[in-house]
């Protein structure tokens, strides 16, 4: 039996796979809300194809409790914040829940840790604290909003002390993936999870940089990307509003934090993606004065989750701007979520669309929920600040 500690996110979409796939699991979580709701047959979030996953599972016989079991596998998938004014990672959570595994587990049991890590973390804070356990390092792969479909399909990574446990755990992982499963030593898997969110986050960080140089000069940064973009050795990606998430947007700063006399580069990156929100602020500023608006309240931000058709709104660049506000002594903007509705922790939402048009003369297309996409022709009349370029209306349009 695998105990999967922390259905948040990562943990739930795992433990229901593995179950729906023939694994006997039991999931638990200290929240004692979610476990109920979970109990009662509902999800907790919103994703692409989990009520099926979670149906399946139910039938396969999983359990959902607030209580850790003896058992002989564990995964542990909890958050990892980090801090930031030292940019270091926060392992306190993982902590926590290795030391409450270690008060029920036998001898001899093996601890997957799922949450993204640092490398060295657990060398310098998990080891200490465990006594003849097992411990291996197996980073998620996957994405809100595609989490089902890349759970079965993406490549996985396992780190272990050695290749006798790091094969037995890749045989649950294979019960279900796809993909290639690799094995090998824990620093290295930690790294590797890493190093490729941060490759991904340097990337964005260079067409956000590239949006601003394009914007100074009244350059067409989109026409420009799409014809470099045509070498067959350039792939340039698309600027945006910010970086949200868990992922892209915390991890980069791992390296910042362990290594900053070396992380230079991923440092200045990271940098970039912050202050795009505040650049899109500014960018707001000199469209309403274009466009003779004063009343920032006729202004309505469309999207709060971090990224489209999720409901995900980690670090999202929405709530990042809204904060600058704050910080300012400025007065909220509307906002519009299809995905989002708890307005107490977003009080100056609009839940309905109709409304939230009549109530301002300006859209700020946060974020390219397919919501919006079939909703154009509502738009007309409005002036529009398309973070994405995707509004096909060609009236009154403005990218960052």
């Amino acid at each position: 039996m695998i105990n999967v500690i922390g259905l948040g996110y990562i943990g739930l979409p795992t433990a229901l796979m593995m179950a729906s796939h023939g694994v006997e699991v039991i999931g638990t979580d200290y929240n004692k809300e979610l476990v109920a709701t979970l109990n009662e047959g509902k999800t907790t979030f919103k994703e692409k194809g989990l009520d099926e996953l979670f149906k399946e599972a139910v039938v396969k016989g999983i359990n959902f409790t607030t209580e850790y079991q003896t058992t002989d596998t564990y995964i542990i998938s909890v958050p990892t914040p980090y801090d930031k004014f030292s940019k270091k990672v926060d392992p306190s959570y993982v902590i926590a829940a290795v030391k409450d595994v270690m008060k029920v587990c036998p001898k001899g049991a093996t601890v997957v840790i799922e949450s993204t890590v640092s490398p060295g973390t657990i060398d310098k804070y998990i080891r200490p604290i465990i006594k003849d356990i097992n411990l291996v390092h197996a980073p998620e792969r996957i994405i809100p909003g595609n989490m089902v479909y890349e759970l079965l399909n993406n490549n996985r990574t396992i780190g272990a002390d050695s290749r006798e446990i790091g094969e037995k755990v890749k045989s649950y992982y294979a019960s279900f993936c796809q993909g290639e499963i690799v094995v090998t030593d824990i620093r290295t898997a930690e790294m590797t999870k890493v190093v490729e969110n941060t490759f991904r986050a340097v990337n964005i960080a260079f067409a956000n940089e590239l949006a601003r140089i394009c914007r100074h000069d009244n350059m067409d940064v989109y026409e420009i990307i799409r014809i470099c973009n045509m070498h067959p050795r350039v792939n340039i990606l698309q600027p945006g509003p910010g970086v949200g998430g868990h992922c892209i947007s915390v991890d980069p700063w791992f390296l910042v934090g362990d290594y900053p006399q070396l992380a230079k580069v991923i440092d200045e990156s990271m940098k970039t993606n912050d202050g795009q929100p505040s650049f899109v602020l500014e960018r707001i500023y000199e469209i309403m004065k274009e466009n003779g608006i004063s009343d920032t309240g006729r202004v309505g931000l469309y999207g709060i989750t971090y990224k489209e058709n999720v409901d995900d709104i980690r670090e999202s660049p929405t709530l990042q701007m809204l904060d600058i506000q704050e910080r300012h002594l400025a007065s909220p903007l509307k906002t519009f979520d299809p995905f989002f509705t708890d307005k107490a922790i977003v009080p100056n939402q609009i839940l309905d669309f109709d409304q939230f048009l009549n109530e301002v003369d300006m859209v700020v297309i946060m974020v390219k929920h397919d919501h919006i996409k079939q909703r154009w022709d509502k738009l007309r009349g409005k002036v529009i600040i398309d973070c994405h370029n995707v509004c096909p209306i060609g009236e009154r349009v403005y990218h960052i």
